[in-house]
């Protein structure tokens, strides 16, 4: 039962920093921390919790990850549901911990976006639902080669946490213009419930492509990775 609560931890916590990033200090006036600022702020959620508690969960905070990490061999199939479930709900926790946060403010409005994921009118840069899809699939596809790579029993120690933070920081900053970026159905799901509308209707996409994107990561770190030639 411990892992399950890293789990839930370990994703609130990345929701709450890394939405709570863009909600509250993106666009603050003359300091607001901007793209760079969001990128960085996913990133070191993921950082920081892989050191807290990798050890204990695994640190996948992530449902696409879950099912990445079983397709490359690294995860157990009967820990599947448990993990998606925790994760979501700690997604969801941080979602409602936030919007209490950001209710404070007057003239706030959830119905705005609240960091949600989206596509066509919805996307920060316009972008339709098929550059959407290729994104999200090709960046969680990369994650998951970066987490299987990062932690093979080959890769030099210690330093996982590190290169799974910066890669979940670069991904931010190639596709935050396009999706405002998933490549995770917790962090999707956790600020769509709050925003409703059309966040919900086009939460089915953030499901979809980031889980297409890690079973595709980990059948190719399972033949690239592979010890045999």
């Amino acid at each position: 039962m411990k892992q399950y609560g890293a789990e839930f931890i370990g994703t609130f916590w990345l929701v709450l920093g890394g939405c709570g990033s863009a909600v509250l200090a993106a666009a603050f006036p003359d300091l607001g921390i901007g793209l760079l600022g969001v990128s960085l702020a996913f990133g070191l959620t993921v950082l920081t919790m892989a050191f807290a508690i990798g050890h204990i969960s695994g640190c996948h905070l992530n449902p696409a990850v879950s099912i990445g990490l079983y397709v490359g061999q690294r995860f157990e199939a009967k820990d599947l549901v448990p993990y998606i479930i925790a994760q979501v709900l700690g997604g969801v926790a941080a979602g409602g911990v936030l919007y209490l946060i950001a209710s404070g403010k007057a003239g706030f409005d959830v119905t705005a976006g609240f960091a949600s994921n989206g596509y066509g009118e919805h996307s920060p840069g316009g972008y339709s639902l098929f550059s959407a899809f290729i994104t999200e699939v090709v960046m969680t596809l990369m994650f998951l080669v970066i987490i299987l790579g990062a932690t093979d029993k080959r890769a030099p120690k210690g330093f996982a946490p590190i290169a799974i933070g910066l890669g979940l920081t670069l991904i931010h900053l190639i596709s935050i213009p396009v999706t405002n970026t998933s490549v995770n159905p917790a962090r999707s799901t956790g600020v769509a419930l709050f925003a409703g509308g059309w966040a919900i209707s086009q939460l089915w996409l953030f499901w979809i492509a980031p889980i297409i994107g890690a079973v595709l990561g980990g059948i190719m770190y399972r033949f690239i990775g592979s010890d045999q030639g």
